[in-house]
């Protein structure tokens, strides 16, 4: 990638519902596609809907089926998107949102600072040797 890209940023955070905690990231993932995107979760959820509770697993199952479709059309539209299932006290969150990937910076063809020469890696000290 040598030119900024249009894609998504998706994340999955958990979260205690009482709030005794902050929400952790669990995962993230760069998509380069709305069908990408969408597809990311729609793995997450059919992946652990087995172990859901019914109400749990039935809006993950809602949202496979009704609102992926909405999901995909706002993606397109470039509007952010989110998807909750509650689990007994755990609230997990996936967001996509529309971004700009920026390419990274490389230093082929560059040159170096003269201090660079300067650097000396140092040994890795060796553990003793003890006879068998």
């Amino acid at each position: 990638m040598d030119k900024p890209q249009r894609g998504y940023w998706c994340e999955c955070w958990t979260e205690d519902i009482a709030g005794e905690a902050w929400p952790v990231l669990r995962a993230s993932f760069d998509a380069y596609s709305a069908p990408q995107a969408d597809r990311w979760v729609a793995i997450a959820l059919r992946t652990i809907s087995p172990a859901l509770d019914p109400d749990a697993s039935e809006a993950a199952w809602e949202w496979l089926y009704d609102g992926r479709i909405a999901t995909r059309r706002a993606l397109l539209r470039a509007e952010a998107c989110t998807v909750t299932v509650t689990q007994a006290g755990t609230r997990i969150t996936w967001t996509i949102r529309p971004v700009v990937f920026l390419p990274l910076a490389h230093r082929q063809g560059a040159e170096l600072p003269p201090c660079t020469e300067d650097f000396k890696p140092h040994a890795a000290p060796q553990a003793p040797h003890t006879p068998d």
